[in-house]
């Protein structure tokens, strides 16, 4: 009920800290202290430099969503401003977007995160945008207020800038960090948020804001980081490092979202359970000791892809994708599966084709890519490799009816037992 205190989790540090979810922080101590004395005002931030938010933006929204059903208080920052220039990169200077562009993807990305927190009850969620205070403010306001308590050799020394000195790096992103600390001594300010939390590679940014906080109002602030999630040869998924896992099903459909929790490898599944889902510590701990017993079951990834997909995309969407797979790869029945996770599925083997008219099974086994030749396909209806819909297809000539496509959209072909195409109504 709106107005009632809220319940204070005191385990949340040492659980946050099993998960693994804590690689930096401000003075622990001081920080424990405060997350069990009472409801903390806390802030994490989000730039909108593309059009969804992705896979290292989920741990700061799921890492959010534990503070408050620990009994804190979200703000969840949407980037007006900063997303205007972009945190700086490794990889060189990013491309700057228009104020239209940005404007959009502040929209989308509100969007994104709004359901996974609670708007309402004593620690509601307050949603805000750095423009809303840096738009009016005058160049001097601002290096008179913000840019004096920076020093610029602590600037220097920040890894990110010092790995661009050679090549260079504009005074644009140079600055980012003065307006990243300004939120945190804005929202202090005017909210009593004290504390901030985001990605490892943002500590340089985040202790930024606590020093600002102190040098500016004498005030006390606290700060941890997430450690970044990584491939397997290192490199993290993000919007600019290729490889991107994306919220937004226009971006990464959603059967494809789930194949890559699926497909983890044993070594890394036990940390994104840690990371991605809000099983308790002694649910993963079973689980993780059944997986050892029987990896090959990969009980594990199947409960991974299904708690992080229900999250993301919801539970209806992922019974549908668990039933397409069923069908797919498990002999299920196809006409029971929605035919546009189907497709989804497909796709993720082979480019989809579409029918043309008159066009036989041998033509779409071609088209499709299956086989190389007609007398290549021809050979495998022969020896009885062909199916259509997942039941074998005995003439190589038969033309597609409407009725084959199932669901009036798709058609399943497989050549042997694990070799899938898709083909689209015309």
């Amino acid at each position: 009920m709106p107005g009632d205190t809220p319940q204070i989790d005191q385990s949340l540090l040492d659980d946050l800290v099993w998960r693994g979810l804590v690689a930096h922080s401000t003075d622990l101590d001081a920080l424990r202290e405060a997350l069990t004395a009472g409801s903390v005002r806390f802030y994490v931030g989000f730039d909108p430099t593309a059009p969804s938010l992705h896979m290292g933006n989920l741990v700061q929204i799921l890492t959010a969503k534990r503070l408050q059903d620990a009994g804190h208080t979200p703000y969840a920052l949407v980037g007006g401003a900063t997303g205007m220039i972009g945190d700086p990169k490794d990889s060189g200077e990013r491309v700057l977007n228009s104020a239209e562009t940005v404007k959009d993807w502040v929209e989308r990305v509100r969007r994104q995160i709004e359901p996974f927190l609670s708007f309402e009850g004593a620690n509601a969620a307050t949603m805000v945008n750095n423009l809303d205070w840096t738009e009016s403010l005058s160049t001097i306001d601002f290096l008179r207020d913000i840019g004096k308590h920076f020093p610029v050799n602590r600037m220097l020394a920040r890894d990110v800038v010092r790995s661009r000195l050679e090549a260079g790096i504009s005074y644009t992103e140079f600055s980012y960090v003065l307006l990243q600390s300004m939120d945190f001594l804005n929202l202090f300010r005017e909210h009593g948020v004290v504390l901030q939390f985001g990605g490892s590679d943002q500590w340089g940014n985040l202790t930024g804001g606590v020093e600002l906080i102190r040098r500016a109002d004498g005030g006390h602030a606290h700060a941890f980081a997430t450690p970044l999630i990584t491939k397997a040869d290192g490199t993290k998924y993000g919007k600019t490092e290729g490889g991107a896992l994306w919220l937004d099903p226009e971006m990464m459909a959603p059967y494809a979202f789930y194949q890559f929790w699926l497909n983890q490898g044993d070594a890394e599944v036990g940390q994104l359970l840690r990371v991605f889902t809000f099983l308790s510590r002694a649910e993963i701990e079973a689980l993780e000791a059944r997986h050892a017993e029987k990896p090959f079951a990969r009980e594990a990834q199947r409960t991974l892809a299904a708690a992080v997909t229900t999250l993301v995309h919801g539970a209806e969407e992922t019974r549908r994708i668990e039933q397409a797979s069923e069908a797919l790869f498990g002999g299920g029945p196809l006409a029971e599966a929605d035919p546009d996770v189907l497709a989804q599925a497909l796709a993720t083997a082979r480019p989809l084709v579409t029918a043309a008219e008159g066009k036989s099974l041998v033509d779409l086994f071609v088209d499709s890519g299956l086989v190389q030749s007609r007398g290549e396909a021809r050979r495998a209806f022969a020896e009885g490799g062909a199916y259509l819909n997942n039941e074998r297809a005995d003439d190589p000539d038969h033309v597609p009816a409407p009725a084959d496509f199932l669901g009036g959209k798709v058609l399943v072909l497989r050549r042997g037992k694990k070799n899938f195409a898709g083909v689209l109504a015309p």
